[in-house]
């Protein structure tokens, strides 16, 4: 009787074990844009990452469709898709005939893309990871901001296929179909995915009667291989093509969905891309290389008067404006990395060295109506940089982490306006954190960084200097031929936690952002004989401007059935001492696209049975959509939804973005437009998405 007593506890010991061990726990997730692979919860930064999982629970096709998920993290449209991303009050918003300085890094699988978010197609995708805060001794002069950097999904080892369908209002679908598995046994793995997305948009064309004119035509194409030589090497080699082929007619005199347009515009962008990086693990050091190109061209443009001939015949202005740019881009990178043999100081730190280079050609062709030849320039960039970080070990407990980037960066500019110039400029940007261990659960950190984005020219306004006789409007245009570098410090502590066994899961980063030489994008308007106005942009240095809020993440394991999420984004920011070049004074305002604001709440419920649900709620404060003048974009809230079900290879999804149907905006404008208006001063603003509502299917074979 006492044997069956003690099996009886012997089982009742290991059910009860098993059913301890199989608690539900949330998954970890691993940062790879780092120098080395780390936990979300380990990292000494502010960083929020969007998994696979919830790029398809919100039926996501691009970057712009997730970007509110992630606090203190803002885009700007003015095209067929978000092509300029604000992280922390700090990014571009548009790129017309002036050569661009990107403040914010974006990265697809290793290859720069900065300044080129159309390429942000997010089928077959891994995870988004953001980096917020100056990655300056990371990245360099494209990330003063932070980095958007999206990893793609990897070669499998075991044979693996999917398709993903999509329909949707507004005569909208999606096809998607991956392969993957094993090419030779585990030595050689491949990964092929094709995705295609097209719409007729949002827009009704009333004087064409045409409800395409803004549509989206999306095709993107990956190929990736995995060589696998030995336990010591591997070899990566990624491809992919995107083919953007979009309308744009999005801006109307009375901010609706319904244009007049009678020349629409296009939205273009053609890209392939290649990358081989290479890992290998020795005695004394890991090393690391990196090879990518990419060739993109782009044809974007628009109907300048949003309108059609006739409209009012006395005043009217007729107009398009064409810019068609190629850009080639290089780099090259390689890094050394010490492991557990090749520790400095006694053993107690790690330590990574590496060189950089990253060449960029960019040719441009703007065709206008009122230039009488189209313009011509070739802005040619080559960036030089050594890099290094040190991560020692001060006790149990506490680690520091130093870093320093120095780059030389030489650019070469010239045009058939007659400008043609050389800079070459050493710029330098690095990192000091401290890391505190509490214990397993809960690290903190504090530190600061400093990021810089690179100097350039207004290349119209030197071209515009000798075409007025007026010495006050000519001073003008003296004062901003060029602008310097900016230079920001980041101050930043942090407090990551993990509680109830990893069920739950807090991030919270509290930073104070001091900007130094800030650049700032202006216009000043010329009137044209007709009425009508025409820009001149240019980039401007203020004195200084400061930013500083704090961001909350957190997510809730409630059980096996439920998951929730709540993430909070608040921002202040403020030019000091700062008066554009047409005597406008701005002292105090707050910067542009920087809502004071940001949250996005959620979860998802298993009703059993395989059925589940879905809602997201985000939203975010009223902001201004430019640093010229004082237009807002109004604060709104955003409800999506999904349900559903799910079986072991196949899944149906029925979704809503935007259910509410709100009223938003992702682009800003202020100058006169309307001849029926005398050209008065007026806000123009692109709508985002409407209420769409569209299923979704999964099948895994």
């Amino acid at each position: 009787m006492k044997y069956y007593q003690t099996l009886a506890f012997i089982a009742l010991t290991h059910a009860s074990s098993a059913t301890h061990a199989q608690k539900p726990q949330l998954e970890e997730i691993i940062v790879t844009a780092e120098f080395r692979k780390t936990t979300l919860q380990d990292q000494s930064a502010s960083t929020s990452v969007v998994s696979a999982h919830s790029i398809v629970q919100r039926s996501a096709q691009h970057l712009e469709e997730i970007l509110n998920l992630v606090p203190n993290v803002n885009f700007a449209s003015g095209a067929s898709r978000a092509r300029f991303y604000q992280i922390r009050g700090i990014g571009e918003r548009s790129q017309f005939q002036e050569p661009l300085n990107a403040s914010i890094g974006f990265v697809i699988d290793g290859i720069d893309f900065s300044g080129l978010g159309t390429a942000g197609t997010l089928f077959d995708v891994d995870q988004v990871e953001v980096l917020r805060g100056p990655q300056g001794t990371l990245h360099g002069a494209n990330a003063l901001a932070g980095l958007i950097n999206i990893r793609t999904a990897a070669p499998t080892t075991e044979p693996f296929a999917k398709i993903e369908l999509s329909a949707s209002e507004y005569d909208t679908w999606s096809a998607g179909i991956v392969g993957s598995g094993p090419l030779m046994a585990d030595e050689l793995l491949y990964r092929l995915s094709f995705n295609t997305v097209r719409s007729d948009g949002f827009i009704e064309n009333d004087f064409l009667a045409k409800d395409d004119t803004n549509n989206r035509d999306e095709t993107t194409v990956r190929g990736k291989l995995r060589w696998l030589p030995n336990d010591d090497d591997s070899v990566d080699l990624s491809a992919m093509y995107v083919d953007i082929d979009n309308g744009y007619d999005a801006f109307t005199l009375d901010n609706s969905r319904n244009t007049l347009s009678d020349e629409p515009g296009q939205d273009i962008q053609e890209t392939l891309a290649l990358s081989v990086a290479w890992n290998g693990q020795r005695e004394r050091m890991n090393l690391e290389a990196t090879v990518t190109a990419a060739a993109s061209e782009t044809d974007y443009g628009y109907d300048e008067d949003w309108t059609f001939v006739g409209i009012a015949p006395e005043l009217e202005y007729s107009s398009t404006d064409q810019y068609f740019r190629d850009r080639d881009s290089y780099s090259a990178e390689f890094r050394m990395l010490s492991n557990e043999q090749s520790r400095v100081l006694g053993g107690t730190s790690d330590w990574v060295l590496g060189l950089y280079y990253l060449g960029d050609r960019e040719d441009l062709s703007r065709r206008y109506t009122f230039n009488a030849q189209d313009f011509e320039s070739t802005y040619d960039t080559d960036t030089y940089a050594v890099f290094g970080q040190l991560d020692s070990q001060l006790s149990e407990r506490l680690t520091i982490v130093s870093g320093l980037r120095l780059e030389s960066r030489k650019t070469q500019y010239s045009d058939n306006n007659a400008v043609d110039t050389d800079l070459d400029r050493s710029l330098w940007g690095g990192k000091l954190v401290l890391e505190y261990t509490l214990d397993s659960n809960r690290m903190a950190y504090a530190g600061v960084s400093r990021g810089y984005r690179a100097y350039g020219i207004n290349a119209q306004i030197l071209a515009s200097i000798s075409s007025t006789d007026d010495p006050t409007i000519g001073n003008q245009l003296r004062g901003v031929q060029d602008y310097d570098d900016e230079h920001l410090l980041n101050y930043e502590v942090g407090y990551k936690a993990s509680y109830s066994e990893n069920r739950v899961r807090s991030r919270l980063a509290v930073f104070y952002m001091d900007r130094q030489d800030q650049q700032l994008k202006g216009s000043f308007l010329v009137e044209r004989e007709d009425g009508s106005t025409a820009f001149i942009d240019y980039t401007n240095n203020t004195a200084k401007g400061n930013n500083y809020g704090l961001e909350l993440e957190l997510e809730w394991l409630v059980n096996e059935e439920l998951n929730l999420y709540a993430n909070v984004g608040l921002l202040k920011t403020e030019f000091e001492d700062y008066i554009t070049a047409d005597g406008l004074d701005l002292s105090g305002r707050e910067q542009a696209h920087a809502p004071a604001y940001q949250y996005a709440i959620g979860g998802n419920y298993n009703l059993g049975g395989g059925f589940f649900i879905r809602a997201d709620l985000e939203g975010k404060d009223d902001y201004f959509v430019s640093d010229s003048h004082d237009s807002k974009a109004p604060s709104h809230n955003l409800l999506h939804m999904r349900a559903g079900y799910e079986a072991q290879k196949w899944s149906v999804a029925l979704w809503a973005r935007n259910l509410t149907d709100e009223k938003y905006f992702v682009r800003g404008f202020r100058f006169g437009n309307d001849p029926r208006k005398g050209y008065a001063s007026d806000s123009y603003y692109q709508l985002g998405d409407p209420r769409v509502v569209g299923v979704s299917l999964n099948y895994t074979f």
